[in-house]
């Protein structure tokens, strides 16, 4: 049986996210997994993605996180409410504040982890903490708050 991620289980409507929806055609597919009270996300930059050579681009690191952050806070608040983890849909948040430290440059080549906590559940607002890690070694740290969305908050344009 595969597990499906947390961005697998968004409703259509909110499946477009640049960093993680998955009906993006150009977006990045962030796919984001819980590991036992973790949540984990694997990516491997495309070459093009660089600030200087062999380096990665620390906006698309940034974006890694923040898409990261909204899928395991949407993750979070489904396990609060009791709801099977393999069904959706999983409520929606955004980005109410993003904090990012880079801490040392990323290489480009090996596969890039991110490892984040769920710092608090408190009501609609969640925060994340995250590390970002190449080899084993933290490259980016960041902290997000999210806070949940009414399933009517947006109408599409």
């Amino acid at each position: 049986m595969t597990v499906p991620a947390f961005q697998d289980l968004y409703p259509e409507g909110w499946s477009h996210c640049f960093g993680c929806g998955r009906l993006n055609e150009k977006g990045h597919h962030i796919r984001s997994f819980w590991d036992g009270e973790e949540t984990v996300c694997t990516m491997s930059p495309e070459p093009w993605q660089i600030a200087l050579p062999g380096y990665v681009y620390g906006g698309y690191l940034a974006c890694l996180i923040d898409c990261h952050s909204t899928g395991s806070a949407a993750a979070a608040l489904h396990r609060a409410a009791g709801q099977p983890m393999d069904q959706g849909p999983y409520p929606r948040c955004v980005t109410a504040s993003l904090k990012v430290d880079y801490l040392k440059p990323t290489l480009l080549g090996p596969p890039i982890e991110l490892r984040s906590q769920i710092v608090s559940v408190k009501g609609r607002k969640v925060v994340v903490s995250t590390s970002l890690r190449v080899e084993g070694q933290e490259c980016v740290r960041g902290e997000a708050v999210l806070i949940q969305v009414p399933e009517d908050a947006f109408t599409p344009r």
